[in-house]
This record gives structure tokens, C-alpha cells and sequence, in this order.
């Protein structure tokens, strides 16, 4: 199981701290340390869609032009991977984004 982040974002540390109470094993990847790559930001779209992994309330989001936020591209989103909406968890097949108890009952 692999999270992808930021450390100091705070559903990426909530989500951390219910899976570590919980005992579930995972691999955290920060966005800033290590940049995600193409394939696996493609995957994510793929699978969620655009609505699902743009973070359109973060600050990163709100500094674009309204051409940029009208015009999202993959090229964007590596450039600055703070617009993925966070957490993002990846278990097999399954990608989920964001954090909240009930989505992850059933990794526990």
C-alpha cells in the first residue's frame, strides 16, 4: 500500500495516524521529496478522473490563471503536485483520494 503527499498536509496526517493506530502498513511517498512520475499521475486520472484528483481548494490551485484552471494538464499537475487533492492511496488496483474514517474501515 502506497500514500501519496505532502508531510505537513493535514488529511495526509490524520490518514497516517488512523492507519498507524490501526496497524496497517504503508509506504509514504511526499510529492516534494520524491515528484510523482507521469505514468502513475496518468493512472490516477485514469481511474478517479480530474474532478477527483484536482485539489481545487488548495492554494496551489487558487494561484493559477483561469486559463490554466480552465485548461489542467498532466504537463501542470507535475510541475506542481500540490493541485493532487490529498491523500492519495493506492492498495493493488484500488486509488482513493483524501481522507475520511469510513473509506478506510475496510483496511483495518
Amino acid at each position: 500500500m502506497k500514500m501519496y503527499g505532502i508531510k505537513n498536509c493535514d488529511s495526509v496526517k490524520k490518514a497516517q495516524k488512523y492507519l498507524n493506530s490501526h496497524q496497517v502498513e504503508f509506504e509514504f511517498i511526499d510529492f516534494r521529496d520524491s515528484p510523482i512520475d507521469e505514468a502513475t499521475l496518468l493512472k490516477f486520472v485514469e481511474v478517479l478522473g480530474w474532478e477527483k484528483v484536482i485539489n481545487k481548494r488548495s492554494t496551489s490551485y487558487r494561484n493559477l490563471t483561469e486559463t490554466q484552471k480552465n485548461n489542467v494538464t498532466i504537463e501542470l499537475i507535475l510541475k506542481n503536485p500540490t493541485l493532487i487533492k490529498r491523500p492519495v492511496l493506492v492498495t493493488g488496483a484500488d486509488i482513493r483520494v483524501g481522507f475520511s474514517e469510513k473509506s478506510y474501515l475496510d483496511l483495518i
